[in-house]
């Protein structure tokens, strides 16, 4: 199996435990691998047969941005809904990562797989 991926979306949007984070839109960045068989694509040759990462990125950026999730967990858990629902991706992984929230950390987050890898 293939993968397409995605690395290091990164969108405004409202996530957090504390009244501050409630307040101040913060960044986080996404990393998406979805599962795909790409040999239909690369004799094609064309967008209509794979996977469209552009427009995958643009539901999740949308939805993200309109977010108002406490826990960066509940956040990949609906973007990976959004994922292998919407685009019929069998298999996919999420990271979500939140800069700064720990202080002396570049940033904490949580990685999550859904789905099945293998047809």
């Amino acid at each position: 199996m293939d993968t397409i991926f995605l690395n290091d979306l990164r969108i405004r949007t409202i996530v957090g435990v504390w009244e501050w984070e409630r307040r101040i839109p913060q960044v986080v960045s996404i990393d998406l691998e979805m599962a795909a068989d790409v040999r239909r694509a690369a004799e094609r040759d064309h967008i209509d047969a794979t996977l469209d990462y552009k427009a995958v990125a643009k539901r999740v950026t949308r939805f993200v941005e309109e977010s108002r999730f406490q826990l960066v967990e509940t956040l990949a858990e609906r973007v990976a809904g959004i994922v292998t629902e919407e685009f019929s991706v069998r298999w996919v992984r999420v990271a979500v990562r939140k800069p700064f929230a720990v202080r002396g950390s570049r940033d904490v987050g949580i990685c999550i797989e859904r789905g099945n890898r293998t047809p």
